[in-house]
């Protein structure tokens, strides 16, 4: 992941409700399968297995958002499960095709909580973050962002 896509999912989760949250997870773990592929075309080993972790460090986030006491987060549960052993397979195997399968799983559950985002009227999770404004500037076509009062209180209050 490049340093420029990092601090735009730093930026997205600072400003996400719960279940962009989630999407964003399911996009990164996405993003480390593309990883994750190149890494075994160029017959790089370690950096094959460190997408592979990444992945499985998303999946024990999903994991640990659970909320156990509903029906829908037990079916999550048993993929999420599902899509741990596969990921034992790929690093066992260095085989894509366990990744295969995770990518098919997670690109349908993407697609499903796309959709839920916009009947999630909640606020962002981080409420304590600063706020970042972007829009353009006098030069011609240049982004500039913003950080409101950068020097405000944002650790914990006594």
């Amino acid at each position: 992941m490049t340093k420029e896509l990092k601090q735009e999912y730093t930026f997205r989760i600072t400003q996400a409700n719960k279940t962009q949250l989630i999407t964003i997870l399911y996009e990164m773990v996405l993003l480390y399968i593309d990883e994750a592929q190149e890494a075994l075309d160029g017959d790089n080993r370690t950096d094959y297995k460190m997408s592979v972790r990444k992945i499985q460090g998303c999946m024990n986030e999903l994991l640990d958002s659970l909320h156990l006491e509903y029906d829908l987060a037990q079916r999550l549960l048993q993929l999420y499960l599902y899509i741990n052993r596969e990921l034992a397979q790929a690093l066992i195997h260095y085989n894509m095709e366990p990744l295969e399968h995770v990518r098919m799983i997670i690109g349908e559950l993407q697609k499903a909580y796309k959709k839920i985002e916009d009947q999630d009227q909640s606020g962002p999770v981080m409420g304590n973050s600063q706020t970042v404004y972007a829009g353009l500037t006098y030069g011609r076509n240049t982004l500039t962002e913003n950080i409101a009062d950068p020097a405000a209180n944002r650790g914990f209050c006594v």
